[in-house]
């Protein structure tokens, strides 16, 4: 690959951040045409406005810069299909990076060869998010121990009740699902709130902020000891569905749920009834089993949940963060080191 990194930029980008990659990592060429990329509509969009569309010309001209790039920032229309086009038209790439943190279900679906993904490199946004989802997790459980829905019931009735308890996090033990860098932050920050942390490993390993640890095949012989449970797994053959029906009907009544990790770990229509026998007293999703979210499912019907649309990641401050990420990675690449965030290409996280 030589002393220099040639990088198409495949997914909206400023200019400023176009900059701040190629001052941090000054060996970066980063390949950017502002009017072959679809105009943003908030900070961070890393699809950009759906109705964008190339002229034949540009086209021809997004092609030549994806022909000339060792490595892709973003995925050309964070479309697999297009992400298989491209490897296949450039057999000089070396490294895409994704703008998810979940980009490794992506990669998936692009259906590589086996020579493809062992030729490309795919790192994902993993880490940028920690903080946003921590804090929406956090967010998600003090609405469900102040009993948020009773508040906004009560409010919309105007109605001033007879006074009544509310929960505190403190008084509270929480298991946190996938201890990955979003379970340990949101363990972190429980912990600083004096909250009791379980959180499940494969592994063992032990967690600042964690006070017990538990295999996540003993999810159903544990929940019925939590006031509030936190998903941040990612999507896999592994996790799908692993919050059962089983699991759901062992729970404590009334306990909280959280997930901003993906909305196939959890068994949706069990989750539904949980939700209407108040086994789940309320729950805070900002992921689901397939997004968009049906107009015709329940979930958004029901009083105690809060539905917020795949949005819990999304800050200000996001778009600055993946550059940073890739500017590192870039040079750890160039330098012959590792790279953060490697997608798993045998259980694709």
């Amino acid at each position: 690959m030589g002393d220099r990194l040639r990088v198409a930029v495949v997914t909206p980008l400023s200019e400023d951040l176009v900059e701040l990659v190629e001052r941090l990592e000054p060996r970066v060429e980063m390949l950017c045409e502002q009017e072959l990329l679809p105009p943003v509509r908030y900070p961070s969009d890393h699809h950009g406005d759906p109705s964008f569309t190339r002229t034949p010309a540009q086209e021809r001209r997004f092609a030549r810069l994806i022909a000339a790039a060792d490595a892709l920032y973003g995925m050309p229309g964070e479309d697999p299909a297009a992400l298989r086009r491209a490897i296949e038209s450039n057999p000089r790439l070396r490294w895409v990076h994704t703008m998810a943190a979940g980009g490794g279900a992506q990669v998936k679906a692009a259906g590589l060869t086996a020579e493809q993904l062992e030729r490309v490199t795919f790192t994902t946004s993993a880490g940028v998010h920690a903080g946003p989802l921590a804090e929406y997790a956090l967010f998600g459980l003090l609405a469900g121990a102040k009993n948020l829905p009773r508040l906004q019931a009560d409010a919309a009735q105007h109605e001033w009740p007879p006074r009544w308890l509310m929960g505190q996090l403190r008084e509270q033990t929480v298991l946190v699902v996938g201890l990955g860098g979003i379970g340990r932050e949101v363990a972190r920050l429980l912990a600083a709130f004096g909250t009791q942390v379980i959180g499940t490993s494969r592994r063992g390993e032990p967690v600042e902020g964690v006070a017990e640890l538990v295999h996540p095949s003993q999810l159903v012989d544990v929940v019925g000891r939590v006031d509030g449970i936190v998903v941040t797994l990612p999507g896999t053959a592994a996790t799908e569905k692993l919050v059962s029906a089983e699991v759901l009907a062992a729970v404590r009544p009334g306990v909280t749920l959280v997930n901003v990790g993906r909305g196939t770990v959890i068994d949706e229509d069990a989750l539904v009834e949980a939700l209407r026998d108040r086994r789940v007293g309320f729950a805070a999703l900002d992921v689901f089993a397939k997004e968009p979210l049906d107009p015709a499912s329940p979930l958004w019907d029901l009083p105690n949940v809060i539905i917020s649309p795949h949005n819990a990641t999304l800050t200000p401050a996001e778009g600055r963060r993946i550059a940073e990420l890739f500017a590192d990675n870039a040079g750890r690449l160039l330098d012959g080191r590792p790279l953060r965030n490697v997608v798993n290409t045998v259980e694709w996280y």
